[in-house]
């Protein structure tokens, strides 16, 4: 089985949507995740804070910045992701189907990890 990453983008003014849209997404986010489970494919998942939290290191020369906030200015930033375990990246795309559908509106990103993992 390979690992995939599936990354979940968010409008990038980082106003959460209110309750009455916000909370079917996040009941239909935890049946995929128990269903992941029950597959034997969930390995990690986690939210994000707002872009504002960041603080971004980059080294040149024999120094190394520290800049706060998101590298790069954009409509969108990573707001969660899932790490998962599947046969084939059919597999994971079906699996991030299902995310797409669960909260409209974001961008849904799928992406193998490099090598193969161990079950």
């Amino acid at each position: 089985m390979k690992l995939y990453l599936i990354s979940m983008y968010q409008p990038g003014d980082g106003t959460p949507p209110p309750p009455e849209v916000l909370e079917p997404v996040m009941r239909e986010m935890y049946t995929i995740r128990r269903e992941l489970e029950a597959a034997g494919s969930w390995v990690f998942a986690g939210g994000l804070h707002p872009p504002s939290t960041a603080t971004v290191l980059k080294a040149k020369d024999d120094d190394v910045f520290l800049t706060d906030g998101p590298f790069v200015e954009g409509k969108e930033h990573l707001g969660g992701f899932t790490i998962l375990k599947a046969p084939d990246l059919d597999a994971a795309l079906t699996w991030g189907l299902r995310y797409a559908r669960a909260a409209p509106g974001l961008t849904i990103e799928v992406r193998p990890f490099q090598g193969e993992a161990e079950d």
